[in-house]
């Protein structure tokens, strides 16, 4: 990539503003997200430890499953926000639409394996005979919400791709909202127990999924764009995000590999990673909202045929995501004080702990442009070259962290390879950006 040439500070404050504008509401928008499993968790375990033990195998089940259709979003951002670019918005819609219906699709499909395969998931994941029926209960209740749960996946990357992402924000908070109204009533009040709390997000997440279709639909209708399944374009989705669903999986079993090898270690190790694990999601959250933002902005201006402009406003994204790591970074260190003893009182767990922390705050910034970079690619619709990227993160971490406890390393080894696995992700990912091949303009890739 050739020398950035001065950029004046209008068009810096311009980009931040965008970025800001966009940032913000996907970052309460994601948060809101894992706050369904923490309100589930609280009132279901008032009735008991084995009831909170079904929820958690059910519950991780789920995210599991979830998780790798995170593409529906990905893929949907980046195909829309390059025909929002060219526009062209009766198009960007149908392409949308499409990706929703693939949604339903795959949720369907999902719904028909998980139902007759829910107590064998619920044995392998190690379920406990006492919390083995309630784990069966909830994850076969909530499987029915799953068609919901990747609608909401796909809409969302509409509205993304549409430069919208406080409707997201909004939905979201009425959604949680709905969820914690839901739990208790079905719970407590109609006697359903566990089933109740499993109802309520299913009807929650429905609920989501149908103001989503609301906004959408509304759109298609204002624009004439098509609400029929079209064969062809449902395919093209599905294409468009199938590397982006082996990045996903790829990324999956780094984090399956890491908490494997913990367990290993030992249960002061393992709780201890656990602890780090929370935290580390919840900043990837702060990033990710960047990297979302860098999916709409960059995917628009590409579609617009401005390919100096999506390189400028690329690296004013990774000043942003290099800013934003250090910011983390500090305050994992100056607030340790503080959020170490919310999470545990053993002081083994907290000896193995801080060393392992002071490394995840020295790896933020790397996290930061990682983040940053893996949303202009996905912007760009560069899924190909994600995946590749990923696998071989991946198969360089998998050797490293599995020798940690052949050589005597602790947690604080292991976290010094998960943040090897971040300076590979970093590497492959600003060698492309520099390479200049992700810059494809047009409506299309």
């Amino acid at each position: 990539m050739t020398q950035a040439p001065a950029r004046p500070k209008s068009e810096r404050r311009r980009h931040d503003r965008e970025i800001f504008a966009l940032a913000v509401p996907a970052f309460g928008a994601l948060v809101a997200e894992p706050l369904f499993v923490m309100v589930d968790s609280a009132i279901v375990g008032h009735l008991g430890t084995p009831q909170l033990a079904g929820l958690g195998i059910a519950a991780a089940l789920l995210a599991t499953g979830v998780s790798v259709f995170v593409f529906l979003a990905y893929a949907t951002t980046a195909a829309v926000a390059r025909r929002v670019g060219a526009g062209d918005l009766p198009s960007a819609i149908r392409q949308g639409m499409d990706g929703i219906w693939l949604a339903l699709l795959l949720g369907l499909a999902v719904i028909a394996v998980t139902l007759p395969t829910a107590p064998w998931l619920v044995e392998v994941f190690g379920a406990s005979d006492t919390a083995a029926p309630y784990a069966t209960t909830y994850l076969r209740v909530s499987s029915l919400g799953i068609p919901a749960m990747l609608i909401v996946l796909a809409a969302t990357g509409v509205l993304r791709g549409l430069q919208d992402t406080r409707t997201p924000l909004y939905v979201a908070i009425a959604g949680f909202t709905a969820n914690a109204v839901l739990n208790v009533v079905l719970v407590y009040g109609a006697g359903l127990g566990i089933a109740g709390s499993a109802w309520g997000t299913v009807i929650a997440q429905v609920g989501m999924a149908v103001a989503y279709l609301f906004v959408v639909v509304r759109g298609a209708r204002r624009h004439g764009a098509s609400l029929r399944p079209d064969a062809a374009g449902i395919r093209a989705s599905a294409q468009a995000g199938a590397p982006l669903l082996v990045r996903t999986l790829s990324l999956r079993a780094v984090l399956m590999i890491a908490t494997g090898v913990a367990a290993r270690l030992g249960d002061a190790e393992v709780a201890a990673h656990q602890i780090i694990l929370s935290l580390w999601s919840l900043m990837a959250f702060a990033l990710d909202a960047i990297a979302i933002a860098g999916q709409a902005i960059i995917g628009r201006y590409l579609g617009a045929g401005d390919a100096e402009g999506a390189r400028r406003v690329c690296r004013r994204m990774v000043e942003w995501g290099i800013a934003s790591g250090l910011l983390l970074g500090a305050l994992i260190v100056l607030a340790r004080p503080l959020f170490i003893p919310l999470f545990t009182d053993d002081q083994t767990v907290r000896d193995t702990l801080l060393p392992a922390l002071l490394v995840v705050a020295l790896s933020q910034p790397i996290a930061g442009v990682v983040f940053v970079l893996d949303g202009v690619l996905m912007g760009a619709g560069d899924g190909p070259y994600l995946a590749a990227a990923m696998v071989v993160t991946l198969v360089v971490f998998a050797p490293v962290a599995l020798l940690v406890p052949a050589f005597g390393g602790g947690l604080t080894a292991l976290w010094w390879a998960m943040g090897l696995m971040m300076l590979v992700r970093m590497v492959t990912l600003w060698l492309r950006m520099r390479s200049g091949r992700w810059v494809v303009t047009g409506a299309t890739r």
